[in-house]
């Protein structure tokens, strides 16, 4: 199973493709992190110093298919840091304010009798 799959199918003018591959390449120039214009959306992609590709040329049917494969092994998972347990503090408790002339020990008291 694929971790991300992404598909775009749509019509493009012949400058419009171009602008999109000078956008790939600017991005293949620079390396590490990149991001591309997709439409709709943005694509941010690692991408590493080296890389592996496939050139493909179909001819038939009465179109030709080019396609550019361009492959790269991603970035090992991080291992999560292990969590550490904390000692949890008491909730403090609230400071409610007494009736005039009763002390908190005096209202205890007369909380147990009732």
């Amino acid at each position: 199973m694929k971790d991300l799959t992404f598909e775009q199918k749509r019509s493009l003018s012949r400058q419009e493709a171009a602008d999109q591959l000078t956008a790939l390449a600017d991005a293949l120039r620079e390396g590490g992190d990149a991001e591309l214009d997709l439409g709709p959306g943005t694509l941010g992609l690692r991408i590493p110093d080296d890389l592996q590709s496939e050139l493909e040329i179909e001819i038939g049917g009465g179109e030709i298919e080019l396609e550019i494969e361009l492959k790269w092994k991603t970035a090992p998972a991080r291992a999560t840091p292990p969590r550490t347990e904390t000692r949890t503090e008491k909730p403090q408790r609230k400071n409610t304010p007494t009736p005039a002339g009763r002390s908190r020990s005096t209202q205890r008291a007369t909380a147990k009798k009732a």
